[in-house]
């Protein structure tokens, strides 16, 4: 019997380690690379990186970056995998100088007859297209992809930009075996060095080579050459409730500080923030546009003026410009500013809208200073140094009366003070050109809240009565925007959501769209019960905050940032008449989230033949940390199942 078991032991063990067993050391392909197919790690992946390395230098001559890039994947399912297509995109500038791939080199391996059969892509399969004004891309797709296929592709990538050194993202949405990453970086580059994400490198060194560059005249460099690695690197998975993915994928990234030229001096490319503020200050897309008053005091017709309350009157400004003015949807906030465009026009980018709403502010005497952010999918940018390019929205903030207000009159169903959600990114950075500008913290104005009250009355077999509905800070923008522009599509939409509601009537109380409160009634007749003899089962829950279970991942690397604080309350009273009792009711419950920062109560209660039924859920912070989210999965759990599995027991008297 214990032979037995140790040589079902010794099989399990050699099974284990045969799901492993990919060649993650080379870039080479192995008969194990094939005939392994499935990652026991993660059974849902749909591919799997081998192995892959890059190797970032510059040349001889120091003119231009190389980036060599060998990658190895492993393909489970053909059908769920965009890998066997390869997109890369490389930048290019006003001044022809552009980025270039070299050498690509793409293969398509698979397992025939227990040989290994490789299919070259052709040079003509590769093609070149245009992206953006700044950029291209060089795309070309596997042959013959199958299940359990293998591709390899390597390339070199040449670039003549050395402000950003070639950034290595170790993570991405498949799992990886093996990362690698290479960099010589000659002594005369000094470079900010950022590492993001929660994975840990296994390898991390550095070692110094001597004159490993040579250039005309004797003149030579040391350099630093680096090797980062790591290893079984789960894939990154996107979830609801996040911010940019790019804050939280394990990566390296680099930015330019300073260049040593070989006759010593010393160019600075990476600023203080003292510094940056005195080139925004002169630069003429955002300094140069602070003194714009001329401009915009023949607006209104002096009807700001005549306000004498400065919050009224800037109330007043922020309207007009909201009303008057429409944002084109792009977010570049530098590039060819022209407010003459915007009021000529009567449309602009971001920064515009709001800069003409900064100078018409401005020359009725309130105090405004503007605020650079990044939305929430653009990334947060880092506080280490400044890095203009990663803004790419400006507000307004205004000081009245000692109390702050920040401002965006890009959207018109906005109320003053409110910011859209895009924009609740943690921090924005003030621009003060006299004291220094500084990091603000970028928060809602008001909690977020909806409120549901139910008032019915069950008579002739059916519940008859209302439901006035409440939401307010950021649950109220889309009911506003998807209410006023058309009334008739909102009430169509709500009724297809809510089938089992008899819509009699609808009411709205909120009569601008500015408002901070969305509020309605709605006259309804409800019958979706389930009879049984002389017992009813009534579903108290006629309208459901959540349907599903927005968290469904085993583990959650990254915050879960809900961007503002939520309170959920549903409050709905039955009224039984002399039809029916109450035979079986639920019991009550509290439960809640660790350190008092979230709540759920459940209290059905009975009062001379009426059914009370209240429910509230309690967020209390706009982030959670990534510790706990299993208690906040279990937290959504409960309250969906309180929500989709309460059935109460009523019985004929």
């Amino acid at each position: 019997m214990k032979s037995l078991l140790a040589s079902i032991f010794l099989l399990c063990s050699f099974f284990i380690h045969a799901q492993y067993k990919f060649n993650d050391t080379s870039y080479s392909v192995s008969i194990d690379d094939l005939t392994t197919n499935e990652f026991i790690a993660d059974s849902t992946a749909k591919a799997l990186v081998i192995f892959e390395e890059g190797n970032s230098f510059f040349n001889s001559s120091l003119s231009k970056l190389n980036t060599e890039i060998k990658r190895k994947i492993k393909i489970f399912d053909k059908n769920d995998s965009d890998l066997s297509t390869v997109e890369i995109i490389l930048y290019k500038s006003e001044k022809r100088r552009k980025e270039e791939v070299l050498k690509i080199s793409a293969e398509t391996h698979n397992l025939v007859n227990g040989s290994i059969i490789t299919t070259k892509i052709n040079n003509k399969d590769i093609f070149e297209e245009e992206y953006d004004d700044n950029h291209t891309i060089i795309k070309f797709t596997f042959p013959n992809v199958q299940d359990g296929s293998v591709i390899t592709y390597s390339y070199t990538q040449e670039s003549p930009f050395f402000f950003n050194f070639y950034g290595w993202e170790f993570q991405e949405n498949i799992p990886k075996l093996y990362s690698e990453y290479r960099t010589s970086i000659p002594g005369n580059y000094d470079y900010n060095i950022k590492l993001i994400g929660k994975s840990n490198l296994i390898v991390n060194e550095s070692k110094i080579k001597y004159r490993c560059v040579n250039v005309g005249l004797g003149g030579s460099a040391d350099c630093s050459e680096s090797k980062y690695v790591m290893k079984n690197i789960p894939a990154f998975i996107e979830e609801d409730y996040m911010t940019s993915r790019h804050n939280y994928l394990s990566s390296i990234e680099y930015e330019l500080k300073a260049v040593t030229h070989f006759d010593g001096t010393v160019n600075r490319i990476s600023k203080t923030w003292k510094d940056a503020d005195k080139e925004l200050k002169s630069e003429k897309s955002i300094g140069k546009q602070l003194n714009k008053t001329s401009l915009v005091k023949k607006l209104m017709e002096n009807a700001a003026r005549e306000i004498e309350n400065p919050l009224d009157r800037a109330k007043k400004i922020f309207e007009f410009i909201q009303t008057n003015y429409t944002w084109n949807g792009e977010y570049e906030i530098f590039k060819d500013l022209s407010l003459n465009q915007a009021l000529k026009n009567k449309t602009g980018r971001i920064s515009e809208i709001n800069l003409l709403l900064f100078n018409l502010l401005k020359a009725n005497d309130i105090d405004v200073k503007p605020v650079l952010l990044a939305t929430r999918k653009a990334g947060l940018p880092t506080k280490l140094y400044p890095v203009i390019s990663e803004f790419n929205y400006l507000i307004i903030q205004a000081r009245i009366d000692d109390k702050t207000y920040l401002l965006d009159a890009t959207d018109k169903y906005l109320s003053f003070g409110e910011l859209p959600y895009k924009c609740l990114n943690y921090y924005g950075r003030l621009l003060d050109f006299k004291k220094g500008s500084k990091w603000i913290d970028i928060k809602p104005i008001k909690n977020t809240s909806v409120l549901h009250r139910l008032n019915l009355t069950f008579q002739d077999d059916i519940f008859t009565g209302t439901i006035n509905s409440k939401y307010s800070g950021h649950k109220a923008l889309p009911k506003k925007k998807a209410y006023f522009p058309n009334k008739k599509i909102y009430l169509d939409n709500f009724k297809s959501a809510n089938s089992h509601i008899e819509v009699i009537n609808h009411a709205i109380k909120t009569e601008q769209n500015t408002h901070l409160l969305f509020e309605e009634e709605i006259e309804i007749e409800y019958s979706e019960y389930n009879e049984a003899g002389d017992r009813l089962f009534l579903d108290p829950f006629l309208i459901k905050f959540f349907r599903e279970n927005p968290f469904k991942l085993q583990e959650r690397t990254y915050p879960i940032e809900f961007g503002h604080t939520n309170t959920f309350s549903y409050m709905a009273q039955f009224d039984l008449g002399n039809n029916f009792e109450v035979v079986n009711l639920p019991k009550p419950f509290s439960v809640g989230l660790p350190e008092n920062s979230g709540s759920i109560s459940f209290n059905p209660t009975v009062s001379q033949n009426k059914l009370m039924v209240v429910f509230k859920i309690s967020l209390k912070t706009p982030v959670y940390s990534s510790e706990l989210y299993n208690h906040l999965k279990q937290f959504f759990n409960t309250l969906i199942d309180t929500q989709t599995k309460t059935l109460i027991e009523l019985k004929k008297k």
